[in-house]
Order: C-alpha cells, then sequence, then structure tokens
C-alpha cells in the first residue's frame, strides 16, 4: 500500500488525457449529456494533477496554510490523501458516470455540483493566500465546465429540478465532510 499512497497521483495527467480522447471519439457524438457527465472525471483528474504534481504540494498547502501545522506531512499525510481522493475521484465519479450511462443521467449529476464547489473552495482560498494548489485548474476548468454542463442540463430539460438539487445536496454533503475531516479531525492532531 505504501507504494500506492506515494504514487498514486502520478497516473493523474495520463488517465485524464487517455480517458479524453475516448470520451472525445466514443461518446461526444453519441451523447453528448453523458460525455459532460464524464468530462467532469476528466476535469477533477487534471484538478489533481496540479495539486499533487505540477506545480503540486497540496498537502504541505493544507497542513501549513489552513491547518496551521509546523510539519507539511503531518496532520494529512500521504495515506490520509489517498484515501480522501481514490473513494471520491477515482472510485465515485467514474461509477457514478458508468450508472448515468446505463441507468440515468441523474445518477451522475453529484459530480458536477461536487467538482464546482470544490474549485469555488480553491478560489476562496485564493483571496487568503494567493496561489493554492489547484487554483488554476479550478478557476479554468472546473467551474467552467461544470456551470456549462448546469446549463446544458437544464436549457435541454434533461434532468429535474429535483436532481439538481439532490445533486447539490451531495456535492455539498461531501465537501462538508471533507471540511469536517480537516477542520476537526485533523486539525485535533496538532498539539
Amino acid at each position: 500500500m505504501k507504494w500506492l499512497y506515494d504514487n498514486w497521483y502520478k497516473s493523474t495527467l495520463f488517465l485524464g488525457c487517455s480517458l479524453l480522447i475516448f470520451l472525445v471519439i466514443f461518446v461526444a457524438d453519441n451523447n453528448f449529456t453523458l460525455f459532460l457527465i464524464w468530462l467532469q472525471t476528466v476535469v477533477y483528474l487534471f484538478h489533481q494533477f496540479e495539486e499533487y504534481i505540477l506545480p503540486g504540494g497540496f498537502v504541505a498547502f493544507f497542513n501549513t496554510n489552513l491547518l496551521g501545522s509546523k510539519q507539511t506531512e503531518f496532520p494529512l499525510d500521504k495515506k490520509a490523501s489517498f484515501w480522501i481522493n481514490i473513494p471520491i475521484i477515482f472510485i465515485g465519479f467514474p461509477i457514478s458516470a458508468i450508472l448515468a450511462g446505463y441507468i440515468d443521467i441523474s445518477i451522475g449529476v453529484w459530480t458536477v455540483y461536487f467538482s464546482i464547489i470544490n474549485a469555488i473552495s480553491h478560489v476562496i482560498m485564493f483571496f487568503r493566500f494567493r496561489y493554492n494548489p489547484g487554483f488554476f485548474v479550478s478557476l479554468l476548468l472546473n467551474i467552467p465546465v461544470g456551470l456549462f454542463t448546469i446549463y446544458y442540463l437544464t436549457t435541454n430539460n434533461i434532468v429535474s429540478l429535483k436532481v439538481h438539487l439532490i445533486g447539490f445536496m451531495t456535492g455539498v454533503l461531501i465537501q462538508l465532510g471533507l471540511m469536517v475531516y480537516g477542520f476537526l479531525i485533523l486539525k485535533r492532531k496538532i498539539v
């Protein structure tokens, strides 16, 4: 597991580019709505690339700037980062997109809202700390692609207001869960 903890994020650019090529070739023309749902995964993989690879440093930024730790790898460490990102982005996003394609598009709507909500947190952090890892992709991809997806779903009456509200609330609850974990659970570990 240590190897995965140390290296999971190194796959993000490759996976994001590969998935984007696949989606453009096989999904975009056949089902544009499903393409937009899957695109959330691509965008978020690019977001993680900025957070962890280029320029990277999200763990250190979070620990020192947001939690006030004097250690760059504590209390948030590579293991915790793995267990935050893998279930949500590497498993939750793709499974939701697969189910959106096979069962109903509404199953993937939460990914749009979570992507936007998380990106907004990076933009808010910018006003206090200036650049933070994930900021540029948040501003240039997560928010615009997410807002376009909501616009497309709404103007084409693809999902109901109820689906939007459930998607929004799911995104908010996941983000709140991450914030509770970070600011209540991890923060308490700092002496």
